[in-house]
């Protein structure tokens, strides 16, 4: 991931319940932006579904507009997903 330099993202589960996999019956979810592995899945899962054949730019905005772009009240994986297809264009 582009933004991972060992201090950004948690990258192991708890004990509480924690799951390290982005299920995609969860849309209504909260995402937890910090930690790599949920953040990894939702990005996969968004380039797959609106593009044929995501490149490494293509993963790399959608992380770059998680991280800085998507505003912090936007918290459930709908309407992030929703933010960046509807901002794709507007974001560099």
């Amino acid at each position: 991931m582009l933004y991972d330099d060992g201090q950004y993202y948690k990258w192991s589960a708890l004990e509480n319940g924690d799951n390290p996999y982005y299920r995609s019956g969860s849309d209504f979810s909260l995402l937890a932006r910090r930690e790599g592995y949920e953040v990894l899945y939702f990005i996969n899962h968004i380039a797959s579904k609106y593009w044929q054949v995501p490149n490494v730019q293509v993963y790399q905005k959608i992380e770059q507009m998680i991280r800085f772009w998507v505003p912090d009240n936007l918290r459930s994986h709908k309407k992030i997903e929703h933010w960046i297809i509807t901002n794709w264009k507007k974001v560099i």
